[in-house]
């Protein structure tokens, strides 16, 4: 569903410019609804609300030693809806909890995005490529 990186820039406010590309898929499958969290990575994940829905069932299934789980999921978890010009704001909490103060990326996932802070995410992403690829992977042919 969703894929590919953004470049973007939070306003003075903390609003976040969804892309064109996706406000479509977005309007039409979630009415414009969305729910960020945080993710353990250090970034955020931003869901449409339908595909929020589906991953709050499965973490509130979670047995009880996994009760941190829920609260970084479930416990820092807000609602958002686009505004008239296809903006979200993302609440000050939740810039702080990924180091966003400006630039950030927004990837697609498949069915959700992750949103971090464009220098945290770029170190992260040159120190996966110093590193040996996973087991997983080294079957694909590149």
């Amino acid at each position: 569903m969703f894929q590919g990186a953004s470049f973007l820039s939070l306003d003075a406010k903390g609003r976040l410019s969804v892309p064109t590309r996706h406000r479509d898929v977005l309007s039409t499958t979630a009415s414009g609804q969305l729910t960020i969290t945080k993710h353990p990575h250090g970034c955020l994940m931003v869901f449409p609300r339908p595909e929020w829905e589906k991953f709050r069932e499965r973490i509130a299934a979670l047995p009880m030693d996994a009760h941190w789980w829920k609260r970084i999921f479930l416990g820092n978890a807000m609602d958002v809806e686009l505004d008239g010009t296809g903006r979200v704001l993302v609440a000050p909490e939740l810039r702080s909890a990924a180091g966003i103060a400006k630039d950030a990326v927004l990837l697609g996932m498949g069915n959700y995005f992750e949103l971090w802070d464009q220098a945290t995410y770029s170190a992260a992403e040159s120190a996966a490529m110093q590193g040996d690829m996973p087991d997983v992977l080294k079957d694909f042919s590149f």
